[in-house]
């Protein structure tokens, strides 16, 4: 969204034309949307404004729920957006530890900073992009406890809040067509500044669930965040919100349940041995905190190889840290021969996993010719220093 699309939007009547919209659909519907609103009179730059928002709101919804009805949104700020569940618990750890005033500095569109006034904490929500500002402030509106600055987190006066909130922009500059910053160092404000002011009062850090490990701060909690099985992000966590005792923490939220796996380090990891008759594949969370030790214990299991995240044992365990899979047939990894294997038991419906081998599931698929009523998941990977197939059947 550019400035001239804000100021078309942000009047009594862009906000009033985009309320009254219906619920936005795909197809022929946003034709006939437009064709109508136009010869009502309204301009095309005004259409175009609202029915933007109209699209980003129903994405939104995803992670906001009802809340996506009220809001505004720029392309590249709802991509990046914490969703609310999430924003939530960020929130909750500034409440318990006590503080009273928040800056969240590189707020976006203003999530945390929304959950953070949603419990009654004043909070300052900081941007240096002036669109993004601007729509933050429209976010945060009804909350009377919060305060939005067009500014740079790295001249704001930190002294002025009890803790930190930081969301370092890792994306380029701009609300669409963005693309993602690899270098921390180049990450705004840059990881120096940001864990130097994390050591003076509290202070969370939101990042990418890809963190170079090498840039962990030792004296920081970790923690990996999956939600319905995707990674989302890495929270750091300094001071009085930071858990004592805790360094690597897995949180898995799936629907309306929560848990979490934690440690004070790393966990060591278990010895390979001989594939069972069931297959685990931990989640992604506990994967990048590299708790899979932990897990495997908990289930009575070992891994399928070494530096491999596959656990398998004899025994079902149900855990919400891992998909379970029963084991069905092994075989030598070779595409003709399971090619054959897989008409012979008549899978039509096929989920490819691997893991520590070179194959791109993507490209075998049309190779494997698959026809059939049967559906079934086949694991790629190394068991016994060989290259084998796992046809296995989900089970969670």
């Amino acid at each position: 969204m550019e400035r001239t699309d804000l100021e078309q939007l942000m009047t009594a009547e862009g906000l009033r034309l985009l309320d009254s919209l219906p619920p936005y659909t795909n197809g022929s519907n946003i034709v006939r949307s437009v064709a109508a609103l136009r010869k009502e009179g309204y301009s095309a730059a005004l259409v175009g404004a609202v029915m933007t928002q109209a699209r980003l709101r129903a994405k939104a919804r995803s992670k906001f729920g009802e809340f996506a009805e009220r809001m505004l949104f720029t392309e590249s700020g709802l991509e990046q957006a914490t969703r609310l569940s999430v924003a939530a618990l960020h929130a909750g750890r500034f409440r318990s530890a006590g503080v009273t005033r928040v800056a969240d500095l590189g707020c976006g569109i203003g999530a945390d900073a929304l959950a953070l006034a949603a419990l009654d904490l004043s909070v300052t929500a900081v941007d240096r992009d002036e669109v993004t500002a601007a729509i933050a402030a429209y976010n945060l509106a009804p909350f009377p406890t919060a305060d939005v600055v067009h500014g740079d987190a790295l001249t704001f006066d930190l002294g002025s809040v009890d803790a930190l909130y930081f969301d370092p922009a890792r994306r380029t500059e701009g609300h669409t067509n963005t693309s993602r910053i690899t270098d921390p160092a180049d990450f705004s404000p840059n990881l120096d500044f940001v864990f130097a002011a994390a050591r003076e009062r509290p202070t969370g850090v939101k990042l990418g669930p890809g963190l170079d490990r090498e840039l962990l701060p030792a004296d920081a909690e970790a923690q990996w965040i999956s939600v319905d099985g995707q990674v989302v992000e890495t929270g750091l966590w300094f001071g009085a919100v930071a858990r004592p005792g805790i360094h690597r923490a897995a949180l898995v939220l799936r629907g309306t349940e929560r848990n979490e796996m934690t440690a004070a380090a790393d966990s060591d990891d278990v010895e390979p041995g001989p594939l069972g008759g069931y297959l685990y594949e931990p989640d992604g969370s506990v994967i990048r905190a590299r708790l899979i030790g932990d897990l495997a214990r908990t289930l009575g299991a070992h891994l399928v190889s070494a530096q491999i995240a596959y656990v398998t044992s004899d025994t079902l365990v149900e855990t919400p840290f891992a998909s379970a899979f029963r084991v069905r047939e092994v075989f030598a990894y070779n595409v003709s021969s399971l090619k054959r294997e897989l008409r012979a038991r008549r899978i039509g419906s096929l989920e490819i996993k691997k893991r520590g081998v070179d194959v791109d599931p993507a490209a075998l698929r049309p190779k494997l010719a698959l026809q059939g009523p049967e559906k079934a998941t086949l694991f790629i990977t190394r068991s016994e220093g060989k290259h084998v197939a796992i046809l296995a059947d989900r089970l969670s």
